[in-house]
């Protein structure tokens, strides 16, 4: 499209926004097609049109076609109320307490369908305070009701059965043509009912490329206090959404940028702003685990979130151990004790499930032994139930320079032997030793 062509649809979208109607593209001045969508979704579509019920794909799903990305998920919006919906869709079931939403099951894929909301009305109390956060949410309105009550305008897009259209009451089509992530209404109102959406700003500007509209940007930073009120269980699953998408080294940058890592992990952005050797090392090797997660991700290779967070979390474990100033020998118990103590001040902030924290513990202690390769405890080692684990971390800090690369060398072999090459590995070790010794 030409510069020309792109500001003359961009003054028709600002010109029927001001006077408060709906943008509706044709199909013909789109790209979306039903061959991109899911049959599963179309059907739920076709469903409620027949029916006599609008239907439309709202959302994230939208938003993908238009950039040409393949959606990961499609919701469904329609003026149904859940239980006619619920009547009409047999394979489907009520869910949600704050706002009902009905799940329609496929094989392997599950459709969201939801009723148009109505508008929030915030009343501010006596001292002329924010509104607390939205707890109850279960009314029903119109579309343009519920364009405005999404977070993002680039999210508040809707593709229509009926005619194939795209209808945008936001300005999302424009934000979309300019690349930017900008809040429905006022951003500071909206981050105080729901202030994870600061956290899905983030997530959508890493995952899209796209830069954070000025106001929602200064209203972010004056906001995240409230992230601290978010529950610790909540934050977690925020958590692994954010760096498990594929877009981890992008989103840990922005977050830094928008001083959001302290909210989960405090210890480690102390760390990382002491500007001194440790921190240093603490950022080659972070950025190191996030780059491998991404490629992880490309190659649909399985990705642990207690292994990102065991990362995040070593440079404290070293701090602390640093701190304590130990001799060589008491070196393990050091270890041992420091590992207690930071997982107690980080469990206070992030609520972090035992199965991770099991998983963490055994591979920072298994740094230990991997690095000493004390007598027979190596034959027990690989025989660990997080010894790969463990093994992968000492290979990524030997590729960053802060293990030796032989000692994973030796690893790799002694992993390939069997029970008696292995003891005459050991039994070599330990002379050894001796030799040293004497």
């Amino acid at each position: 499209m030409s510069m020309r062509a792109y500001f003359t649809r961009v003054k028709g979208y600002f010109k029927q926004l001001r006077s408060k109607q709906a943008v509706r593209l044709p199909r013909s001045q789109h790209n979306i097609s039903r061959q991109q969508i899911s049959a599963n979704a179309l059907k739920v579509l076709y469903k409620l049109h027949k029916a006599g019920f609008d239907a439309h794909i709202v959302g994230g799903g939208v938003r993908d076609l238009l950039l040409n990305r393949q959606p990961k998920d499609y919701d469904v919006v329609t003026n149904a109320t859940p239980n006619q919906i619920r009547r009409l869709i047999h394979n489907s079931r009520i869910i949600g307490r704050r706002f009902k939403l009905v799940h329609a099951y496929f094989y392997g894929e599950i459709i969201e369908i939801s009723t148009f909301r109505a508008k929030l009305t915030h009343q501010p109390d006596k001292q002329g305070d924010m509104p607390d956060m939205v707890m109850q949410d279960n009314t029903f309105g119109s579309m343009s009701d519920d364009a405005f009550r999404r977070d993002f305008t680039v999210n508040a897009l809707f593709y229509d059965i009926s005619d194939f259209s795209v209808v945008d009451y936001t300005g999302g089509l424009v934000d979309l043509e300019r690349r930017t992530i900008r809040v429905i209404g006022d951003p500071t109102m909206s981050f105080h009912e729901d202030p994870v959406r600061m956290l899905r700003a983030i997530r959508l500007a890493a995952k899209l490329n796209f830069t954070i509209e000025p106001k929602t940007e200064q209203a972010m930073l004056n906001s995240l206090p409230l992230l601290v009120q978010v529950p610790q269980a909540r934050l977690f699953d925020e958590l692994q959404k954010i760096f498990f998408n594929g877009y981890a080294k992008v989103t840990f940058d922005l977050l830094r940028h928008y001083q959001m890592f302290g909210i989960f992990f405090p210890q480690t952005k102390n760390v990382l702003n002491r500007r001194d050797a440790l921190a240093e090392k603490a950022m080659t090797l972070i950025d190191a685990a996030l780059k491998a997660s991404d490629v992880r991700f490309q190659k649909d290779l399985p990705i642990n979130p207690g292994f990102l967070m065991a990362v995040f979390l070593w440079p404290v474990v070293q701090q602390t151990i640093e701190m304590n100033k130990v001799s060589d020998k008491k070196l393990f118990q050091a270890l041992y004790e420091a590992i207690h103590t930071v997982l107690q001040e980080q469990l206070a902030v992030l609520l972090i499930p035992k199965r991770f924290t099991a998983m963490m513990q055994s591979i920072w202690l298994m740094q230990y032994h991997l690095e000493s390769r004390r007598g027979l405890r190596v034959m027990r080692i690989v025989n660990h139930r997080y010894y790969r684990a463990a093994y992968d971390f000492l290979l990524l800090r030997a590729e960053i320079d802060q293990v030796d690369p032989a000692l994973v060398q030796w690893w790799e072999a002694f992993y390939a032997m069997n029970e008696t090459k292995r003891l005459e590995m050991v039994a070599q070790l330990q002379n050894a030793g001796k030799k040293r010794k004497k």
